[in-house]
């Protein structure tokens, strides 16, 4: 009988190494995002660099992110608000939920300078 468990032991370890490993999948907001108009942020827990690269910090939540826009940024002194849609889709939209039609943002590489 211990054999048998062994060989099945051995057998579940083979499939294993030979099942397809899957790519890490984004659970969180933190990261890189761009929008062919809007630019480029950065997240990383509640700190932020907004698309007019101001380094601050917002109100974060694990799929969420919210900030006021400051005077260097477009939107200046609106509430900024976005969601993780999925591991590559960020949804971004100004002032309060449903004012406006959220722009779609994507993730990306950060900028070189």
């Amino acid at each position: 009988m211990t054999g048998r468990l062994s060989l099945l032991a051995l057998g579940c370890f083979a499939l294993m190494l030979l099942l397809p490993s899957s790519p890490a999948r984004a659970d969180a907001i933190d990261g890189h995002s761009c929008h062919n108009k809007e630019g480029y942020l950065s997240i990383r827990g509640p700190d932020i660099v907004t698309p007019g690269g101001v380094h601050m910090q917002g109100d974060y939540g694990r799929h969420s992110f919210s900030y006021v826009a400051p005077s260097a940024d477009p939107h200046a002194g609106e509430t900024i608000n976005m969601i993780l849609m999925n591991e590559y889709t960020v949804h971004l939209t100004v002032g309060a939920a449903g004012e406006t039609p959220p722009q779609v943002w994507h993730r990306c590489q950060a900028p070189v300078s």
